[in-house]
């Protein structure tokens, strides 16, 4: 029986993922999270940050490297991984890295540059809303728009 090995990782991406095929055939995405825990040390809070490698395999890797990017916030739930070898001097190393099972892309946020204000306060797209409902009377005209969003599926 297997013993329990399972993590659930939630951070930003700290460079944008890299996408290999190695000999298997089957994609390989690389990439690394930044998480950040905060706690309080005498009325004061401290931040304490860790960084992971992470390993993404298969369709799965395929989408993390298309809709991903430096700085998007992801939720990881996989399992440990621990990487060993021996350095030419004949030392041993090892590395642990999280293999992921699924991949969740967290909304992206939105930087102050993109958003144009409108003098009342509102956001461009608001304006632009308000703009279409007043010359657009004839619901049927207006088509809606829908978005195909890609889930993940566990490798």
């Amino acid at each position: 029986m297997n013993d329990l090995n399972s993590i659930l990782l939630e951070g930003n991406l700290t460079r944008d993922p890299e996408l290999t095929f190695p000999k298997n055939g089957t994609a390989l995405c690389k990439m690394a999270v930044a998480n950040n825990r905060y706690y309080k040390v005498n009325d004061k809070y401290e931040q304490e940050v860790s960084y992971f490698d992470i390993e993404v395999w298969g369709k799965t890797a395929e989408a993390c490297q298309q809709y991903l990017k430096q700085g998007r916030g992801v939720r990881i739930s996989g399992r440990n991984k621990q990487n060993r070898w021996k350095t030419e001097e004949g030392n041993s190393r090892s590395k642990i890295i999280i293999v992921a099972d699924t991949v969740e892309f967290k909304p992206e946020k939105k930087t102050d540059q993109s958003v144009d204000q409108h003098p009342m306060g509102m956001s461009k797209e608001q304006t632009d809303l308000e703009n279409i409902e007043e010359t657009v009377n004839d619901e049927a005209a207006i088509e809606p728009i829908t978005e195909e969003i890609m889930e993940p599926q566990g490798v």
